[in-house]
């Protein structure tokens, strides 16, 4: 296993890589130092990180995998098709899963994501648009949309939360 700490506009991010995949990006809330690394896919990630905060990025192209049931596998997968500056809700994902009575277990797995940015369950908001449950602090999820909607150019670069 491999780490490195990366500087974000949010927070420090915690990169872990085992076995050629990236295994967790994290964000957290410590003031900790920013590290470096030798190792090619960390510094990869760390550099589609700052293209995505540059806002030169809005697709990751990084081998990732991290542990979880075949139903979360599921769940993060349908993540991975929330398009870059777009939002769904708890019920939408649901409904796009085929699984509508699904939407707490659905949560509880959005929840359970390492994967911070890179496997967007941030896009996901609550069914009358206002923002719920996000591991890194709510105001970070909302720091990552509007980011979103900046670099769109479209709508609202502030949302209404």
């Amino acid at each position: 296993m491999q780490e490195v700490y990366y500087r974000t506009p949010v927070g420090i991010a915690l990169i872990v890589a085992e076995d050629g995949y990236i295994t967790k990006v994290s964000i957290r809330d410590e003031e900790l130092e920013e590290t470096t690394t030798d190792s090619p896919i960390l510094l990869e990630a760390i550099k589609q990180l700052r293209e995505y905060f540059e806002g030169e990025r809005k697709d990751f192209d990084l081998p990732i995998k991290q542990p979880g049931s075949s139903f979360q596998q599921e769940v993060w997968q349908q993540l991975l098709q929330i398009k870059y500056g777009s939002t769904i809700t708890y019920l939408q994902q649901s409904q796009l899963m085929k699984n509508p009575l699904a939407i707490r277990a659905i949560a509880a797995a959005n929840g359970k994501n390492n994967l911070w940015i890179v496997v967007p369950c941030h896009r996901v908001i609550g069914s009358n648009g206002s923002l719920t449950g996000y591991a890194g602090g709510l105001w970070r999820k909302q720091w990552l949309l509007e980011h979103e909607a900046r670099v769109m150019g479209t709508g609202q670069t502030k949302l209404p939360f």
